[in-house]
């Protein structure tokens, strides 16, 4: 668990209170190119796993579902295609920028009916216990102050069977990939996000958020201990992206 009151803001050790406007001016700053970078960060793969992760998710019609720090509405869009009009998605993320990103995308897709969107703190979603079939969070968790109490939030707002869905950047298994890793994380994602948003700090702070975020099993151990059941993880693309898999009992 990480200290109370110091946290880690990439590799820089923060004020806990402070991490969060840090982490909302990033995202301010690449809000309105976020969907281009992460096509061009992962040459389109994230569309792969944002896929699989629907598929591991199990989403039926007419389940309820809440996206946390759903961004740009990748998710949200192709969970409220599955849930159909009886169903019901809550995009949420904690920046108004991302938020309204989304929203306007999701739209413009005519997706608008059967889905809302909160801004809201993954630490202290404002919603009513035993609220949801599936909670997912995409590339969120390791951006968040405190990754336990967010699990604890989420595992309070799922229904009993509720199923949680963590896909997050990760450690790559291989070390030859774990090095060529390094080197396209320090060296070429800031200087894509210099030409692409004109700004490289932002996204040097996103690889470095990478590398502090826990590996598979301190995961899926954090989940445990949070209460789910039957977790498991998926390693995507040689572990440099994991899904991780939670039942509330």
């Amino acid at each position: 668990m990480e200290d109370e009151d110091i946290t880690h803001f990439g590799y820089e050790k923060v004020k806990a209170g402070e991490k969060a406007k840090r982490v909302a001016g990033v995202f301010h700053s690449v809000a309105s190119k976020y969907d281009l970078m992460n096509d061009l960060m992962s040459a389109g793969i994230h569309r792969l796993w944002k896929r699989f992760t629907i598929e591991v998710s199990a989403v039926r019609p007419s389940h309820k579902v809440l996206d946390i720090a759903g961004g740009t509405g990748d998710l949200a869009a192709k969970f409220s295609q599955k849930v159909g009009p009886s169903g019901h998605v809550i995009l949420a993320d904690i920046n108004a920028s991302m938020l309204s990103v989304g929203r306007d995308k999701l739209i413009d897709q005519g997706l608008a009916n059967n889905i809302d969107y909160v801004e809201s703190d993954a630490q202290h979603l404002p919603f009513a216990d035993n609220s949801f079939d599936i909670v997912s969070i995409a590339f969120g968790l390791r951006n968040v102050t405190d990754k336990d109490l967010t699990l604890r939030s989420i595992f309070r707002v799922l229904k009993p069977g509720g199923r949680l869905l963590v896909l997050e950047f990760s450690k790559p298994k291989h070390e030859l990939l774990e090095k060529a890793y390094d080197q396209y994380s320090f060296k070429l994602l800031p200087m894509i996000g210099k030409l692409v948003t004109n700004d490289a700090d932002s996204y040097r702070y996103l690889a470095e958020s990478i590398r502090m975020h826990p590996d598979q099993e301190t995961l899926k151990n954090m989940m445990e201990h949070t209460g789910f059941e039957n977790c498991e993880y998926f390693n995507l693309t040689g572990g440099i992206v994991a899904l991780h898999k939670g039942i509330k009992p």
